[in-house]
């Protein structure tokens, strides 16, 4: 029998609260089934809506009303603007960074510098070491990560792995970082201290990386790459005719990189970098300008190209159509699929949570928790189903962190543990969901789908792999009676 509240709606039972998950499950199948890599441009948001309904419908039935599922609705989308508007922000900069010669420069230093059988672990390492240093992957990805993709691409190397090692590496490099949102966020939530749950976290997080570095070296090895030296030279001399390639050019990337270093708010430091780029195209890539502007070399033609990079990106022309396609993109208006996405799951992991379901899948599986591998096991799982379901990291730590939290007291572990596993699953596993906040922006980002750079995200599976093993053999598990002061080190 179901419990009422007293506000006059019912609790949803189990059944109620799977169907609206089984339904998108059902559906995004079919969409990925139907339309492959295109599935993320459309098809998954109408399959995101059309489970919304159904969970609408349950909670109809359940006496909610339309005004409650509303509120819900906007407090829930309310939680992603800041992420949006980063992401608009992102496509800005990529479009005016290839417009002033930073992404190329970037990419020429890139294939001068890098070797096919090392890059995979060499681009996995750089990005950790930038993510750390700056605390977010999104930033690292949508600079470092941009212009490692272009050095692939022009090594003839597969843009899957190399996606796949740019997110190993900035998730690992945000997952340690004392700088970034999620690594504060998540202890806050279990209720212990920043830098002892980031020293807690190394446990995993340390192996984790080591083995993906490893498997990135073995991939290196055997790569396949039919792209010769003077290959890499012909493209690095098409760059050099294309734009003023040089160290200066790379100003604004460091401008940004210590922005984000010294902790300045996400939005204006990049939106800032876009800026910047614009500028630094004015200065020194007038003969691109003067290009795209089919001759006019008038300021209203110079501030109008700028523009239009800001807005739309850039389409630049070569001699070869392979350096054409990584050289052009960018723009607000490349992301707005992304933003489509992200709306349409945000609106369902809202309505998810106001009608309770989410709540009430989440105390079903604590039924079944026994042990303590167990438990760590049931917060892994619902922290990738809050992913899954909310489409938001911050949500997939506030969410479980709060539901379990008492459970973990009770059973006397050190708020570490819950702290790490937050971590483990809820900040490592965004990225894998191709409609979660992290999982589209790293797709507009890289422009790789995660549907296929998944299997290559080594460090964002091996890690909860690794955390479920320690809370089944009972490695690395703090328990209260072990700390005298059990938030710190």
């Amino acid at each position: 029998m179901q419990h009422t509240p007293s506000n006059g709606t019912r609790s949803p039972s189990v059944l109620q609260a799977a169907t609206p998950l089984v339904v998108l499950i059902i559906m995004l199948a079919s969409s990925v089934y139907l339309f492959g890599e295109d599935s993320s441009y459309g098809p998954n948001q109408i399959a995101l809506w059309i489970a919304a309904g159904v969970a609408i419908a349950i909670g109809f039935y359940n006496h909610f009303s339309w005004e409650q599922i509303e509120d819900g609705i906007k407090e829930g989308i309310s939680v992603a603007l800041g992420a949006l508007l980063i992401i608009l922000a992102v496509g800005s900069l990529i479009g005016t960074w290839l417009l002033a010669g930073t992404v190329p420069s970037m990419i020429y230093y890139g294939l001068e510098l890098l070797d096919p059988s090392w890059f995979y672990a060499a681009s996995a390492l750089m990005c950790g070491i930038i993510s750390l240093a700056i605390g977010s992957s999104w930033t690292t990805a949508a600079t470092i990560g941009v212009a490692l993709m272009g050095v692939a691409a022009g090594m003839g190397l597969s843009p899957a792995i190399t996606a796949g090692a740019v997110v190993s590496g900035a998730y690992f490099g945000d997952k340690m970082s004392p700088l970034s949102d999620t690594t504060n966020l998540a202890p806050a939530v279990a209720g212990t201290e920043l830098f002892a749950h980031i020293r807690y976290m190394a446990l995993t997080a340390g192996p984790g990386f080591a083995i993906t570095l490893i498997i990135f070296l073995i991939l290196g090895f055997n790569a396949d790459t039919s792209v010769s030296l003077l290959q890499l030279e012909k493209m690095q001399l098409e760059l050099q005719n294309t734009f003023n390639i040089g160290w200066l050019m790379l100003v604004p990337l460091l401008v940004l990189l210590y922005l984000a270093a010294t902790r300045k708010p996400a939005l204006p430091t990049v939106f800032f970098g876009a800026l910047l780029g614009g500028l630094w195209a004015v200065i020194f890539q007038p003969e691109m300008i003067s290009k795209l502007a089919e001759g006019d070399d008038s300021y209203v033609a110079t501030l109008k190209i700028v523009w239009l990079a800001l807005t739309d990106g850039v389409k630049i022309e070569t001699s070869s159509a392979d350096l054409n396609d990584l050289l052009s993109g960018g723009g607000m208006s490349s992301m707005l699929n992304t933003v489509w996405l992200i709306l349409s799951a945000m609106t369902f992991g809202a309505i998810m949570e106001k009608l309770g379901l989410l709540q009430r899948l989440v105390a079903g599986i604590l039924g079944y928790v026994k042990s303590v591998g167990s438990l760590i096991g049931a917060t892994l799982f619902t922290c990738f189903g809050a992913n899954v379901l909310t489409a938001d990291q911050y949500m997939a730590i506030v969410l479980p962190g709060r539901m379990y939290r008492e459970e973990f007291e009770r059973r006397g572990l050190d708020p570490r543990v819950l702290s790490r596993t937050l971590e483990d699953s809820a900040t490592l596993t965004s990225a894998l969901i191709p409609w979660n906040t992290c999982g589209a922006f790293m797709m507009g980002a890289l422009g790789v789908s995660p549907w296929i750079y998944a299997p290559f995200a080594f460090f964002n599976w091996i890690t909860p792999l690794i955390a479920l093993f320690y809370g089944y053999t009972g490695i690395k598990i703090l328990r209260l009676e072990q700390t005298a002061k059990p938030t710190t080190a």
